[in-house]
């Protein structure tokens, strides 16, 4: 008996020694697991390096902190506008041009020569009523030839003449900063073909009307060197 007691003391004692182990081990990985874990968590939020600050994540919706404000205006076509006219109507032409009107069809500036630039009533008011303008014409009295005025005008007294010109029948068209009516008529008896040719561009209408002479180019020559 004393000895079945002996071994039973043993068994105990040894079972203990094992429980205490085994507690102290799962402690220990308790313990190393939850330090992982918070290592783990804490590896989620990055910690802020040298001069970090809280600005929004790359690529985050946001407004550059260089745009502007609002919206900037769009160019303004006065800043194509002709500030005076050329002094006279040599000035008027590109050298080929001057030559070309020279040969074909002088003189420039005949005293005789009384043909206005248009007919249309609202252009001729306008060109009456003191606007600045600059007249020239080619050719001398005869069924042969064409007078020019170019004027400087307002947006609303551009918009006035040109209703005009569309309410008379001229084709209009626009193209880009240049807005061009035309009309031609042809006559049987006499046999006279006549036309007229205008063209808005910022503060500048240049309008032609001619006889019988309707030189190639001529409108856009004058045109090219207003705005050169």
């Amino acid at each position: 008996m004393t000895q079945l007691t002996t071994i039973a003391a043993t068994v105990t004692a040894s079972a203990t020694r094992r429980r205490t182990r085994a507690s102290r081990t799962l402690g220990t990985a308790v313990a190393v697991g939850t330090v992982a874990l918070a290592l783990a968590l804490t590896g989620c939020v990055p910690e802020p390096g040298p001069g970090a600050s809280n600005s929004p994540v790359p690529g985050a919706s946001q407004s550059p902190s260089n745009a502007p404000s609002s919206p900037a205006p769009p160019p303004s076509a006065a800043g194509e506008d002709l500030e005076a006219l050329p002094g006279d109507c040599e000035a008027l032409y590109s050298p080929a041009m001057l030559q070309s009107l020279t040969e074909a069809n002088p003189p420039l500036n005949h005293p005789g020569v009384t043909m206005d630039s248009t007919e249309v009533v609202a252009g001729l008011e306008l060109l009456g009523s003191g606007v600045p303008t600059l007249r020239c014409s080619w050719g001398g009295p005869s069924g042969y030839g064409l007078a020019t005025n170019v004027t400087l005008v307002t947006p609303e007294q551009a918009e006035v003449v040109t209703a005009a010109l569309r309410e008379g029948g001229f084709a209009c068209v626009e193209t880009g900063a240049e807005l061009r009516c035309e009309m031609t008529k042809a006559f049987e008896e006499p046999k006279v073909t006549t036309g007229e040719t205008h063209v808005f561009r910022a503060n500048v209408w240049v309008s032609t009307r001619w006889i019988n002479f309707n030189p190639t180019g001529y409108t856009d020559d004058i045109v090219a060197q207003l705005f050169a």
